[in-house]
């Protein structure tokens, strides 16, 4: 049995650090996947997602129903939980309702949304300026209108108020 050289042992660390900075690197593409991410739905959704959003090319992403753009600037998952009706903001943006998670926004200036009476929910988390966060829906919109709307947002001028 030959002794282990010098030239071995370099060529085994360089194996190494290539091995782990490819793990760190797919790794680093993985984006946690919504609890019904396994929805038929999704996988027809994330296929409909535009190649670029405003200001950003969409990067390489692991995991089900889900997208990436600007290295993580904005994240897309497909089957997420549905909301129930609540006091949230909404915003309707070509047919589509998005509810803001107020609480996140203020908590750490996150723009979490999640799409309101349609099934699978579609969560988008945007890290960029406040203001960009319309052109980013209105890019997304096409593809998450595929999934049929059961419930519609409602406000105040909505409501009938009993006499």
């Amino acid at each position: 049995m030959r002794k282990p050289t010098t030239r071995m042992w370099i060529w085994t660390a360089v194996a190494a650090v290539a091995v782990t900075g490819g793990l760190l690197y797919v790794d680093s593409h993985r984006v946690s996947a919504a609890p019904h991410a396994d929805d038929a739905k999704c996988g027809k959704v994330v296929d409909r997602l535009p190649d670029d959003i405003p200001g950003a090319s969409r990067d390489w992403a692991l995991g089900d129903g889900v997208a990436s753009w600007g290295g993580q600037k904005a994240v897309f998952r497909c089957g997420a939980e549905e909301l129930p009706p609540n006091i949230n903001l909404c915003v309707t943006a070509d047919g589509v309702d998005w509810v803001l998670d107020e609480k996140r926004l203020k908590a750490d200036g996150v723009s979490v949304l999640r799409t309101y009476g349609r099934s699978p929910a579609v969560e988008l988390t945007y890290t960029g300026p406040r203001e960009e966060v319309g052109g980013v829906l209105a890019v997304l919109d096409p593809a998450v209108k595929w999934i049929p709307q059961e419930r519609k947002c409602v406000g105040l001028q909505d409501a009938e108020i009993a006499p």
